[in-house]
């Protein structure tokens, strides 16, 4: 009983959006809004019950494109709206994946740098570091490789962590 009730109050509430809307002045000049025209006044309609619909890009009088020829003034296909629609979801998607793509560049740019921050600590610390050589053999790093490599990562750092 409620969803009929709740469906009748809806019904009666949009039947006056889809009205027509009069203006006009009385013999004093008082201003009067009507859904039905005055008899024997000049009245104004405000908004008429079908208001027309306009496609983007056509013009609101004519229905016609920028370059206002008939063949812009005839309604689209179904086949056309779907590539429109099937073209608008492709580019949406399109900049959803470029938008990923810069996501994880800046996450992988941040972890970059947090680490090269990590390993300039651990060189500036003072405390004993080695590295592998070419062969694979563990060396300890001196003073002037560790200069070298100090240079090399806070370069790295400022441009990286920007």
């Amino acid at each position: 009983m409620r969803r009929i009730n709740l469906f009748v109050i809806s019904l009666l509430v949009a039947l006056p959006a889809g009205a027509q809307i009069y203006q006009w002045r009385d013999a004093e000049g008082r201003v009067h809004y009507s859904d039905t025209p005055p008899a024997g006044e000049n009245a104004t309609t405000l908004r008429s019950a079908v208001t027309p619909t306009v496609q983007p890009g056509k013009d609101a009088a004519t229905g016609t494109g920028a370059g206002g020829s008939a063949e812009a003034a005839k309604p689209e296909t179904l086949a056309e709206r779907d590539l429109a629609f099937r073209q608008r979801r492709a580019e949406a998607a399109e900049a959803a994946a470029k938008a990923e793509q810069e996501r994880q560049q800046s996450a992988q740019r941040q972890r970059d740098c947090e680490q090269a921050r990590n390993q300039l600590v651990a060189l500036e610390s003072g405390q004993r570091l080695a590295r592998f050589n070419r062969d694979g053999e563990r060396e300890a790093l001196g003073d002037e490789g560790r200069a070298d490599e100090i240079a090399r990562t806070q370069k790295f750092v400022e441009s990286a962590c920007r």
